[in-house]
């Protein structure tokens, strides 16, 4: 699996671009930034208080290339010159979860959700919920960017986040593990609410369009569906994972 199973820094902070969410993450006393980076053009009174802000919270600022701040955000148009590593400290590698002392019984798997504001809305119900893991791949699946961080209200700092190199790659090492790989689905026969759980179980939320990805399908152990009595096809992905997530709850399991 080559380097994604290694320890990389972005298993270890969220890193938000930006004047106005670097400024912002400064200013809160709850978060630990590790490092403010400015692009060497960013000149004038918005990088002057970005870096009185930095002094005033002890935070280092290294100064970098307008070209490498834009490849460090990952968002050319949006960073502004300026990016700020903040610390996550219950994100950390998948695998780095499984090998420890008391893996996380539940988890959710996100493949292939793409719409910033359903990745950080599951973030906050996952976290509310209690889980102890949300898988976020890197590849396939919507970066954890400000817009991310914005959906879930702050909460994506301190939400379980588990990473990995992609679904079909988080799908492989929890069937390894031995977790139940349970998919949603509108036609699954067993639903969220009657269906038997294993002692460790990890639930697949597919993506808004093209739902649970082939690759990953195929190593499901069942597909669960959640009763909707209305004429109501199906629920945006961040919803049902909410119904999941407080189900999970109710039984005591999260």
């Amino acid at each position: 699996m080559g380097d994604d199973t290694a320890v990389s820094p972005k298993d270890r902070f969220l890193t938000v671009y930006g004047r106005k969410p670097v400024l912002e993450a400064l200013g809160d006393e709850g978060l630990q930034v590790d490092k403010v980076i400015l692009a060497d053009t960013a000149r004038g009174p918005g990088a002057a208080e970005i870096q009185r802000a930095a002094k005033a919270a002890g935070v280092p600022v290294q100064r970098a290339s307008a070209h490498r701040v834009k490849v460090l955000a990952g968002n050319g148009k949006q960073d502004q010159g300026v990016l700020a590593d903040v610390v996550a400290p219950r994100m950390r590698s998948l695998g780095a979860a499984l090998d420890s002392r008391r893996p996380p019984a539940r988890v959710l798997l996100l493949d292939g959700i793409t719409t910033p504001a359903n990745v950080g809305m599951i973030l906050r119900t996952a976290t509310a919920a209690g889980l102890e893991g949300v898988i976020v791949p890197r590849r396939g699946v919507a970066a954890l960017d400000p817009l991310v961080v914005k959906a879930s209200a702050g909460v994506a700092f301190r939400a379980p986040v588990l990473r990995c190199g992609n679904a079909r790659e988080a799908a492989e090492l929890l069937t390894e593990a031995g977790y139940g790989l349970y998919a949603l689905s509108a036609s699954g026969k067993s639903t969220v609410f009657d269906v038997e759980l294993p002692q460790r179980a990890a639930f697949v939320l597919g993506g808004e369009t093209a739902g649970v990805s082939p690759e990953v399908a195929e190593l499901v152990t069942d597909w669960l569906s959640i009763p909707m009595p209305g004429d109501v096809e199906s629920l945006n992905v961040a919803a049902a994972a909410a119904v999941l997530s407080f189900e999970l709850v109710r039984r005591g399991v999260s």
